[in-house]
């Protein structure tokens, strides 16, 4: 019967965007012209807010509760150019959200770090969602054991090195708990790194990375404080426009506060855009501690680890 109701909740979604409702609580079918009326409603509870095909330029707060922001059908909502807080579309600080199917574009703010989402504080789980053209993709951590994951997305067109006084990066997140993605693509990047994790614990698996297409880029994977975990089966192929061309993957570049101990890099395919030469470390390391690094596929000119 629950299964019945929440069927027909998502069938009646896109009427109601017709009707200029397009915000559907989904366990009380109460509708809202706004998305941040809809998290408002919310409090301190748990809901999920169905979400109609349409191009929103719209943001949210989320202060509280637990939160799931889903698509009806996936790729079809969209938020274009409007931030909350000179941060993000969607500005998340409540227990936990979820965010589902959604496609972010076009975010900018005056200090270059203009994202998509914003997670200021409570667990974050990404999944099918896309981030298109906009300084940076996900922002944000908290110095707590917050779990961040991020599944079967796709990052296109991020990052910035000119418009932020620091790089903005496609991912960028500094926390205490754990960073997980998997199944995602990344590409086209505009500057920055695809991918920067100040975490201690770290998932980087069944990914890919395509850089032939990258404007001034820097590294695939940056873990500047050091990481333990994993990173395979994963793709790579680094482009022609670089800034820093010199490691796939580095590890401490900026300090050593998280041990490396334990960190495995295997089962992954590396390679240089078709025209490239250059001869970049594949794992570049300034930890000094015990890394694995094994049964990784490398082209021409890769270099499979270097300690720096």
């Amino acid at each position: 019967m629950r299964f019945a109701a929440l069927a027909l909740l998502l069938l009646a979604a896109p009427a109601a965007a017709q009707n200029g409702a397009p915000f559907t609580i989904a366990e009380t079918g109460q509708t809202f012209h706004d998305i941040d009326d809809a998290v408002q409603s919310v409090r301190m509870g748990t809901a999920t807010i169905l979400i109609a095909p349409g191009v929103y330029h719209q943001c949210t707060v989320q202060a509280g509760g637990r939160i799931t922001f889903k698509a009806v059908q996936p790729g079809t909502a969209i938020f274009d150019g409007t931030t909350c807080e000179g941060k993000a579309a969607f500005v998340l600080r409540g227990q936990s959200a979820t965010v589902d199917g959604l496609v972010f574009r076009n975010m900018a703010v005056d200090d270059g770090n203009g994202a998509g989402i914003r997670t200021e504080m409570g667990d974050l789980t990404v999944r099918n969602a896309m981030f298109v053209d906009s300084q940076e993709g996900i922002l944000g951590g908290e110095p707590t054991g917050q779990r961040i994951v991020i599944d079967r997305s796709t990052f296109s067109g991020l990052g910035t090195c000119d418009a932020a006084t620091d790089c903005a990066h496609s991912i960028y997140l500094a926390n205490r708990g754990s960073v997980t993605i998997t199944n995602s693509r990344f590409e086209r990047g505009q500057g920055g790194h695809y991918v920067k994790l100040r975490s201690p614990n770290v998932s980087i698996t069944d990914n890919s990375f395509d850089d032939s297409r990258g404007h001034k880029t820097n590294y695939m994977i940056d873990l500047p404080n050091g990481a333990s975990g994993l990173i395979a089966n994963n793709t790579f192929v680094q482009g022609k426009d670089k800034e820093n061309w010199s490691g796939f993957i580095v590890v401490a570049a900026e300090a050593h506060d998280f041990s490396a101990d334990g960190l495995v890099v295997r089962d992954n395919d590396a390679r240089l855009a078709p025209g490239v030469e250059r001869s970049p470390a594949f794992v570049a390391d300034l930890s000094g501690d015990r890394i694995t690094v094994a049964d990784n596929r490398l082209g021409q000119g890769v270099r499979r680890f270097e300690r720096r």
